[in-house]
């Protein structure tokens, strides 16, 4: 039975937003730092967009697709939000994009979920995102680790979905262009507390180990790794490098210095912008509530609120008519975000900046991502041609093939 079509009934003066993040399971330090972002957001414009006082509704999703239609159906059916800002996850985004195609009247703004396909294959018309997905935050790294690195061989481990595939994708398409060998490739399932068969199973006759686990799984599989003796070098997906992880303790923390990854933001890039929405989103918060900096949760959350609220101020709050001039003004918009300038395609999916980075020790001891090289203007397609890009296939455990292509 098809979902019946909502549309927001409150106060006109009042601004009503739903917010899904990963509050349960194995992500939910992903989701915390989410929120966290929202509330930085939040306080940046006093609580005010488009002349009208914002109201932000938090609902809980555990990283599954089940949970995230769940949140989003409350927000949408009950609470009748007049924007949705979220998910945190891959598969998760999926869902959302799906349910959105349902309800017309309401804009869907993504969060942090990073799978190819939310975007690129059957978009919906009122779902945006202008945060990079998981091949697009892997621009740079491939060429780097085989070019500067000297990587000529690698493994590579990541959680069974889709997320953790678009980050693969993005990397074996531009290591093996480079001239890379990708040996074995390893799905542990999401939420995966022993990974002794894996550590055991892993090649030894390679120079590194691509990693794309987050939150509690990146921390075990490192402690895990490293108690075992494992001596390959790691680089990383973008959330194995995320504040979620480089702030846990124990002997993941020693382990993780050094390791070259890639993503939406450098943690300690120079950029003016960047070091403001660091301060701002410490001030926010007590130094035990928050990590030393934000995270790509906070900060894909913080770019997508902030996008929607310069759009609303544009157009003087006017949601009318479908929402259409707020979604023209979406599609127009150019974010000089704190993270680099992000604007969107014919998909309503961003063309980002992106930083190739690598793992350094703090003065203060806390472990953060500085800047090797920053790649700008970085598309879905990766600079790959259209017509060669549509023939590689949707992400999964074994696409893309590991050869040239470009």
């Amino acid at each position: 039975m098809a979902a019946a079509c909502y549309a927001p009934a409150h106060a006109a003066d009042t601004l009503k937003i739903g917010v899904v993040a990963t509050l349960e399971g194995p992500l939910s330090t992903l989701g915390e730092d989410a929120v966290r972002g929202v509330k930085t957001a939040l306080k940046a414009v006093n609580n005010m967009a488009g002349g009208r006082q914002i109201e932000v509704i938090y609902v809980a999703s555990d990283a599954t697709p089940d949970s995230a239609v769940r949140a989003v159906r409350k927000l949408v059916e009950e609470d009748k939000v007049d924007l949705v800002i979220g998910p945190v996850s891959g598969d998760e985004g999926i869902a959302i994009k799906d349910y959105a195609k349902t309800q017309p009247n309401i804009t869907f703004l993504n969060g942090q979920s990073g799978a190819q396909d939310t975007t690129y294959r059957n978009p919906a018309p009122n779902f945006f995102r202008f945060t990079a997905d998981g091949a697009q935050q892997m621009a740079g790294l491939g060429s780097y680790i085989y070019d500067v690195k000297g990587y000529k061989k690698i493994a590579t481990v990541g959680d069974d979905y889709s997320y953790p595939y678009t980050q693969e994708f993005g990397l074996v398409v531009e290591y093996c262009s480079a001239g890379g060998e990708v040996t074995q490739r390893f799905w542990p399932p999401l939420g995966t507390k022993d990974y002794s068969s894996i550590i055991t199973a892993l090649p030894d006759d390679v120079d590194a180990i691509f990693v794309a686990l987050g939150g509690a799984d990146a921390v075990n599989f490192v402690t895990q790794y490293v108690e075992a003796g494992g001596k390959a070098k790691i680089v990383g997906g973008a959330i194995m490098v995320d504040q979620t992880v480089l702030s846990a303790k124990g002997e993941a923390k020693n382990a993780l210095i050094g390791t070259v990854s890639a993503g939406v933001q450098a943690d300690t890039w120079d950029d003016p912008k960047w070091q403001a929405y660091v301060k701002a989103y410490q001030d926010a918060f007590p130094p035990d509530q928050r990590f030393p900096i934000p995270s790509a949760s906070a900060t894909t959350y913080y770019d997508s609120i902030m996008a929607a609220f310069t759009v609303l101020n544009q157009i003087n709050g006017d949601l009318s008519d479908g929402q259409k001039k707020f979604r023209d003004g979406l599609k127009a918009l150019t974010l000089d975000a704190p993270n680099g300038k992000l604007h969107l395609d014919d998909n309503r999916q961003g063309i980002v900046t992106n930083f190739v980075t690598e793992v350094v020790e703090g003065p203060d001891g806390n472990l953060a991502t500085k800047v090797v090289k920053v790649v700008e203007n970085v598309n879905q397609q990766l600079g790959i041609d259209p017509a060669v890009f549509a023939t590689i296939g949707a992400p999964s455990r074994d696409v893309p093939e590991c050869k040239k292509y470009k």
